[in-house]
């Protein structure tokens, strides 16, 4: 059986079948719904269902909570429609003519950044050429049939290999794996390019990035882009970084990103670390990054705001910076990282 499903505020409409998510069902009919793990563990998809019945599907609890269900919420990557459906969705692109891939890649080189975080890069086939949008994410085919999803850190003009930044996830099947027993020359697979986040090229805003660790990753692709993109003539956007990690090893390319102010005009880089006593040489900024943003910024009433890393990252992001800064909902972009079950680990 197939419903209607209508999104707003824009009223674009696809059908869905019972039996497939209300993402699939759109990305499906070419349009580009917010989204990142597709297992219901980072909320990114998370929108309220304004009219029809929705099933849930299987989600985390800590995702989707009994306060979101009461209030109508659902998540688009799990949930099927059990009737038409109004939902209410502010961020809605069409997907591009950029064709999803299924390729095999061999490891070109793996380098140590910190003691949990490795930089894996890939070889790409020459006979087959991979596009992708900067922030935009792929997934690895484990034999067991499994996904592994990690963020592409290196920038879409660079055609030959892909830039990964994996960090080892504690009993995480796949990237235990890689710190132990992934060497050069190594054949994998994967598919992509996959996901939704990426800058608004129609925007003329000033841009925030916000990382979390790891979630640097796209980050990395976004900027590098706008490098590029600036050496072709096109005036960048003025774009701050805010990067924070536990402590200063966990900003793991820390000279490459206090580069760019150099390389990128209107760029600027701010690094915190939340736990300054585990090096007493830190004379940068300390406590939240997102803290950080909001004592230089406390007016985002007309930027944008791009933020990577953890889901309690992102939805304390989310919640503070629209509440005390004016940051319209509708200009919080976001890619969240789940860890504990290794399955989106960027």
């Amino acid at each position: 059986m197939s419903f209607q499903v209508t999104l707003q505020p824009s009223s674009l409409g696809f059908p869905a079948d019972a039996d497939e998510t209300i993402l699939e069902a759109a990305l499906k009919a070419g349009l580009l719904l917010p989204y990142s793990c597709r297992d219901g563990a980072c909320g990114v998809c998370k929108s309220k269902v304004l009219a029809g019945e929705v099933d849930l599907g299987h989600y985390v609890e800590s995702t989707l909570t009994e306060a979101d269900r009461d209030a109508g919420m659902a998540l688009l990557c799990c949930a099927r429609p059990l009737s038409d459906l109004v939902v209410e969705v502010r961020q809605v692109g069409r997907a591009g003519d950029i064709p999803v891939k299924k390729l095999p890649c061999r490891v070109q080189k793996l380098t140590r950044a910190a003691d949990d975080v490795i930089v894996l890069e890939l070889k790409l086939p020459a006979s087959e050429k991979f596009q992708f949008i900067a922030g935009q994410y792929i997934d690895f085919l484990l034999a067991d049939g499994k996904r592994r999803s990690f963020s592409i850190a290196s920038a879409p003009a660079v055609d030959d290999h892909l830039e990964l930044h994996i960090r080892h996830v504690p009993g995480g099947l796949f990237t235990t794996q890689v710190f132990e027993k992934l060497k050069e020359k190594d054949i994998l697979r994967f598919e992509g390019p996959l996901g939704s986040f990426r800058l608004q090229e129609d925007s003329t805003r000033p841009v925030v990035l916000l990382a979390g660790g790891t979630g640097f990753a796209p980050i990395k692709s976004i900027v590098e882009n706008a490098i590029a993109t600036a050496q072709n003539g096109r005036p960048p956007r003025p774009m701050t970084l805010y990067w924070g990690s536990r402590n200063v090893a966990g900003l793991y390319q820390l000279d490459l990103a206090r580069n760019w102010e150099a390389r990128l005009p209107g760029f600027r880089f701010v690094p915190v670390i939340s736990d300054s006593t585990d090096d007493t040489s830190w004379s940068g900024r300390t406590g939240l990054a997102h803290a950080a943003l909001m004592a230089d910024l406390p007016d985002l009433s007309g930027h944008e705001v791009y933020a990577c890393g953890s889901p309690a990252m992102i939805d304390a992001a989310r919640a503070d910076l629209i509440r005390h800064c004016g940051l319209p909902a509708e200009a919080f972009f976001a890619d969240a990282f789940s860890f504990s079950n290794d399955t989106k680990a960027a």
